[in-house]
This record gives C-alpha cells, sequence and structure tokens, in this order.
C-alpha cells in the first residue's frame, strides 16, 4: 500500500464518548419493543452494548495519565473535505475547500461510537434517547450543561439547524447520512424529536444520529457554505490555536470544556496541544520526523520503512518503531477506472487493465515483501466472500442472474499469480485477449476500437512514490498498445479532479463503518452516487444488481444477516472489478520519538493515537524532547 486510508465512517465526527445518567440499559434483543418514553443511554443494532449507563469510562481510557505536552504529527487520516498536503478553510461540512485534518475534534454530536464496538452508539450532548416502536422516530432529552466554546448553551434550535442545514448544504457525506431525515422539532430548549421516512434502516439511522452540531447563531449572518479561516464554535475539547494556512495547525485543548469531569471524556485527549503538520512530499515529511520536527509518524511507504529508518535516533533507542494491529473494519486500497469514459465500461477491459499490474514482481523487488496482494473491497473483515457461494448467498443471487457476471456463481474472483518476472507473457496475453474480444485491436503499435479511437489511459497521481511502484504496470499497458501515462498534479488539483471525475485512472484507499450501512455502501457502489460530485462512487459504478444487494444489506436483521448480504455484495463487485483491488498492509507501521505514554492492546475499532496517548515528561527526557 502505498497511501493512507481515508476513514469514511470510523471516525464520521464520532466522539471518544459515552453519556452517564439514570436511564435504561439497552436489552439483548433491541429496542423496538420498549415503550416509546423509555429512556435509553445507548443504541445498538444488533445487539448488548459494552457499557452500562453508570459507566465511569472506557475501557480503553487512561484516566490516571497525565495531561499537558504537545503531539505533532503528519495525518494518514481525514474526514469530508479534509486535506493531508494543505488546507484553505476551516469550514469542513462542505465539498468546496480543504479543511486541515482533525477540525473533528472541535464539535460533538447528540451520541458517538466507542472504539471497542463495531456498531453501538451512546449519548453524547444527548442525556437520553427514547426511540418509537416502529425505530422510525427519536427524542432527545439534551445535557443542560453542554457548552459551545463561545459559553452559550448547546440548544434544541442548534441540532434542529445543524440537520436541516446539513442535510441541505452540507458534504456529500453528510447529506447522504442525512437523506431519510424527513423532520427535526424541537420541544423546549433541551427536547429533539428527529423522525426518518421509514424507509432507513436502523443501522442507517444510528450512523445519522453523530453528526456534529455547531451553532445556529454563527450562521445568522453569514451562508452556511462560506470558507475562509473563521473558527466555527464547537462544543469539543479542543479549539483552533496557531496556524499558518498550508503549512501547519494547532489544536489548544480547552480548560472550560463542558465535559471534561463527563465519564466519556475520561482518560481520553490529554496533550495540551495537538499540531498536525503539512508538507508536499513524503520525503520532506520523513525527513522533518528525522530531525524531531515531528514526532509521530505512521509510514505507508514500504521502501522507507525498510530502508530509511537506520538513522541515529532509532539506533539509539530515542525512537521507537513498531508494528499496531489493523482495526476490524473493512479497508481497501484499489484502482478506479472511470466508467463515465466509455472504454473502461467492459469489465474485460477492466481486468485486463489488471492483469497488468505484477504484483509479485512489485512487493520482492519495490515493496520488500511486506505488502498482501489486496482480493476485496472488503479486506480485513467477515465480510470476504470465499469458495462458491453457499445456500444462503445464493438465495439472495439468484433473482439478479440477469445483471450479474455469470462467473458470480462459481467460484469467487482471485487475484492472479504472476511468475515475478515484472513481464509475465501468460498474463499479459490473456489480457491482450481480453481486450481483443472487447472490441480493441493493435494497428501497428496502437490499440483501437472499431471507429479508430486509440485506447488511452491516464493514471492521475498526487505521490511520486506512486510513479516508482506503478511505473512497471504502465509499461505493461504499453506493450499491449494502450496509451497509457502517469500524471503527477498537485494536491489542489487532484482533490478538484476527484470530486468531479475528471480522471481516467486513480488509486484510492478508505476504511467503512464495522457496520456498513445502506448508505455508506451507496456512496461508493450505489447508482444513485455516480454523478454526485463528491461522492465516493469513482469508478461510476451503475448496477441494479449492486444496488438490490446493497439494499439486502440494509434489510439485515442481525450481524449473520448482514455478513450474508455483505459477502454475496463482495463476489458481485469482484468479478464486476468496478474497483480493482490493489496492494494491502498488514498494520500500522509507526515510529515515534520516545515520550509518549500509551496503553496495550489498542482498541479494536479506532486508533486516534492524538487522543489515546498522552506525553510522558520522564521519557521526553531521556529521549531529550523535553
Amino acid at each position: 500500500m502505498t497511501g493512507p486510508f481515508r476513514l469514511l465512517s470510523r471516525r464520521d465526527f464520532g466522539r471518544l464518548a459515552l453519556a452517564a445518567g439514570a436511564v435504561a440499559a439497552l436489552p439483548r434483543l433491541g429496542f423496538a419493543a420498549l415503550a416509546h418514553d423509555t429512556k435509553l443511554h445507548g443504541l445498538s443494532p444488533f445487539g448488548d452494548l459494552n457499557y452500562p449507563a453508570d459507566y465511569q469510562q472506557f475501557d480503553y481510557a487512561s484516566p490516571d495519565a497525565p495531561q499537558g505536552g504537545r503531539f505533532t504529527f503528519t495525518a494518514s487520516s481525514w474526514v469530508l473535505n479534509q486535506a493531508p498536503d494543505t488546507f484553505d478553510t476551516f469550514n469542513t461540512f462542505i465539498l468546496q475547500g480543504n479543511a486541515p485534518p482533525r477540525m473533528e475534534i472541535l464539535y460533538e454530536g447528540l451520541m458517538v461510537r466507542t472504539l471497542d464496538e463495531p456498531d453501538a452508539i451512546y449519548g453524547q450532548l444527548a442525556e437520553s434517547v427514547s426511540v418509537s416502536p416502529d425505530n422510525n422516530t427519536f427524542r432527545f432529552e439534551l445535557r443542560p450543561q453542554a457548552r459551545f466554546s463561545t459559553g452559550a448553551p448547546v440548544l434544541a434550535s442548534d441540532v434542529a439547524f445543524s440537520y436541516r442545514t446539513m442535510k441541505s448544504e452540507g458534504h456529500p457525506a453528510l447529506a447522504i447520512q442525512l437523506a431519510e431525515v424527513t423532520e427535526v422539532t424541537t420541544d423546549g430548549e433541551r427536547g429533539v424529536t428527529i423522525r426518518f421516512s421509514g424507509r432507513q434502516t436502523l443501522p442507517t439511522a444510528l450512523q445519522a444520529l453523530s453528526i456534529p452540531i455547531v451553532p445556529e447563531s454563527f450562521f445568522q449572518d453569514r451562508p452556511f457554505t462560506q470558507g475562509g479561516f473563521t473558527e466555527i464554535p464547537g462544543s469539543g475539547p479542543y479549539r483552533i490555536g496557531r496556524y499558518i494556512a498550508g503549512r501547519f495547525i494547532e489544536y489548544e485543548k480547552r480548560a472550560d470544556h463542558w465535559a471534561k469531569d463527563m465519564p466519556f471524556q475520561r482518560g481520553l485527549d490529554h496533550f495540551q496541544t495537538i499540531r498536525v503538520e503539512f508538507y508536499r512530499d513524503r520525503q520532506s515529511a520523513l525527513e522533518a520526523f528525522k530531525k524531531g520536527d515531528t514526532t509521530y509518524r505512521e509510514e505507508f511507504t514500504t521502501k522507507a520503512w525498510a530502508t530509511e529508518y537506520q538513522f541515529p535516533a532509532v539506533t539509539d533507542g530515542r525512537v521507537q518503531m513498531r508494528q499496531f494491529e489493523e482495526e476490524k473494519w473493512p479497508r481497501f486500497q484499489c484502482w478506479a477506472l472511470n466508467q463515465r469514459r466509455a472504454q473502461f465500461q467492459d469489465a474485460r477491459v477492466r481486468r485486463a487493465i489488471n492483469l497488468c499490474f505484477d504484483f509479485e514482481w512489485t512487493n520482492a523487488n519495490l515493496l520488500y515483501g511486506l505488502r498482501e496482494h489486496s482480493q476485496s473491497p472488503f479486506e480485513n473483515s467477515d465480510f470476504v466472500a470465499v469458495g462458491a457461494p453457499p445456500p444462503e448467498e445464493l438465495a439472495l443471487l439468484e433473482p439478479l442472474r440477469a445483471d450479474l457476471p455469470p462467473e458470480v456463481f462459481g467460484e469467487v474472483w482471485r487475484q492472479p499469480i504472476s511468475d515475478g518476472s515484472g513481464r509475465d507473457r501468460k498474463l499479459l496475453r490473456e489480457a491482450a485477449d481480453l481486450l481483443q474480444a472487447a472490441g480493441w485491436t493493435r494497428k501497428g503499435s496502437q490499440l483501437v476500437n472499431a471507429q479508430g479511437t486509440v485506447f488511452r489511459l491516464e493514471h492521475l497521481i498526487n505521490d511520486p512514490e506512486q510513479a516508482r511502484v506503478y511505473g512497471k504496470m504502465i509499461e505493461n499497458m504499453k506493450l499491449l498498445g494502450i496509451d497509457a501515462s502517469l500524471r503527477l498534479v498537485d494536491a489542489a488539483q487532484y482533490q478538484d479532479r476527484q470530486n468531479r471525475f475528471d480522471f481516467d485512472m486513480m488509486l484510492c484507499a478508505f476504511s467503512l463503518n464495522g457496520t456498513p450501512t445502506r448508505e455508506s455502501l451507496g456512496l461508493f457502489f450505489g447508482s444513485a452516487a455516480r454523478d454526485r460530485n463528491g461522492s465516493y462512487n469513482y469508478p461510476g459504478t451503475a448496477s441494479p444488481a449492486v444496488d438490490a444487494l446493497i439494499a439486502k444489506v440494509g434489510e439485515a436483521q442481525d450481524r449473520e444477516s448482514l455478513a450474508i448480504a455483505m459477502r454475496a455484495l463482495d463476489r458481485t463487485l469482484r468479478w464486476r472489478l468496478d474497483w480493482l483491488p490493489n496492494i494491502g498492509s498488514t498494520g500500522h507501521k509507526v515510529a515515534w520519538w520516545d515520550m509518549f505514554g500509551f496503553r496495550d492492546p489498542k482498541p479494536d475499532y479506532g486508533f486516534p493515537v492524538e487522543r489515546l496517548w498522552w506525553y510522558d515528561e520522564a521519557k521526553a527526557k531521556a529521549a531529550g524532547r523535553a
């Protein structure tokens, strides 16, 4: 893997929070049968909650850890319109512009996910929630002590404004998440009712209950879509401190955070200052880490991990290196071939292009044997299909047979294994045959269709490392007659072209939630997202069968049926090859200056180091970093 993951759902402005109070615990069988006025402290679509109403802290929190110090790093994950290379706005809630990563730590939602459960949410700004028998209406009581950073109370009117506005004007990821919210009403200053259309699934509804809440008064005299460097107040533990646009931003911990002594906040957010640095390229960022300008680094380049961490601070122990386990949610690094362009609409073409990538040669010669060949868009999860479809999957697939590749009903698609030469003749002959079957023939040194149009493919990249790793693949395409090239662009142009689907081929990496929903899957694979700028359906997938399987995921009533529907979707996507699985990692490769403390093991469903670790002054002195 040569690029970092972009976390779509797991962070989705989730705060590491959990509510306390005299409210009911959720029973094993769910909450649909409870009386409408039963006040709950948490919700889960498929089972028990880890934490009772009288919990004191999260299991992964560290309430005895020291407070203060500074954490300086380059971001390896981001959400919504955030970018790791530069920033030009503080408004992270809209499609336009590039916001700095970690803006989400300024904000809180009604409810929040934990890092040790796949799908449970708990009250944060909300003290309690009650649910209608049909699961379409959720009524919240806000905590009376909740305050924005301005000192103003968080009111029901702020919640209603946030939901209405983010649905109508917010980033597409937020708008789609809120698509089935039909009404948000208030009852006094603390009562909020959110009603859904009835078309939503329960996991979808729960995901919509954690969007960030912003003060309505802030937008009295300014449009919601306005950019610029004015901080939008939040109720979270941090505010924006010093910054230089495009170079660095510091988040300062608030001494007046309303929730600092609440159980959901106890033992988290230890650093006084969280500083995100921005560099135009990986090498500059690595050199900054070696000098100690940044103190934590997650490495995604295998060549660097294998060869460039022998500097003195590593050998004498001042810098530590370790591989941490991946989270237990679906993740993928794939190529998107843009099917809005005619040459990529035939699945045989997509298979042929995939055959041009010699993973075995690349891993041995460029990646130091440290990577795996990805097979699925849902790697690292229970949703990866194996073998031929069992009866329970066939029951979902058979009604869709007319719109499915026939191979879906046999053994699941798997990556080819090359001879490791970098130019496997057998695989390239197979690719040439597929291209010919799809209507592309050689004319001299070029591949053309019946109209004489030359087959061109430009791989859009924003990192020179991709040119090193995938240059051999481009060479193999050229051997087949494809006019293939790499185009390196800056971060702003890359983001803009990505948002507008202005590319032939690009590399993408994402993580999905531990409990994927119809809406989150639709952002990547659904027909409705195909032509919506800012969605993540970069290949332009538009398949009734895929849409139907996504709907089946949404209908799942338990985790077993969810897994069955996801595996049926997985084997369908793998034979379609809308997304071409690429290179996988075996964990987080992390280096840090030995000045921090942390708990082992890390939680299974998240790794926000800047919120879990803490500054250790004794270690910092020993490392010369105090």
